[in-house]
């Protein structure tokens, strides 16, 4: 599996680095779409950028850091892979806000979307609309299953 979310980890005590990169082993043992590498910050210091499946993904692997090895963390804000084109037509993948290069040298940058269909009850329809807006999503289509079912697109 290819991790879609990234973010940062960095240990509050900086002597819980070592600790934390060991922690991230041993997950990795038995959860092979976590993925991580060594990332520093001059605000920070040393942590790690991690990739996962999705944000769940993301909140499980914080929550077993923190509760299974007695970690405090700093989790900086997730974020996806950017496709960046350059200008000489080479194709980049991003996945930290930090790594972009120079606008100038960019023909065009592309995220990460999904298209997807919603069956619920129509009596939800209207809360699961406004929660896809809320997320950038485009209404598509509302069909009427049932007198009681729906679908959005």
């Amino acid at each position: 599996p290819v991790p879609v979310v990234y973010c940062g980890l960095f240990p509050v005590e900086t002597t819980q680095y070592q600790l934390l990169r060991e922690s991230l082993e041993r997950l990795c043992l038995n959860d092979a779409s976590l993925q991580f590498e060594p990332e520093s910050s001059s605000a920070m210091g040393f942590g790690f950028r991690c990739g996962f499946l999705g944000l769940l993904h993301m909140e499980i692997v914080q929550q077993r850091l923190e509760r299974e090895y007695n970690l405090d963390l700093i989790v900086t804000a997730p974020s996806v892979a950017y496709r960046v084109t350059l200008l000489d037509g080479s194709l980049l993948e991003v996945d930290s806000p930090a790594k972009l290069v120079d606008p100038e040298k960019m023909k065009a940058i592309e995220e990460p979307y999904v298209s997807l269909e919603i069956f619920c009850p129509k009596e939800y329809s209207g809360a699961l609309m406004e929660l896809a807006q809320d997320r950038r999503g485009e209404y598509v289509e509302l069909k009427f299953l049932t007198d009681r079912r729906c679908s959005i697109r």
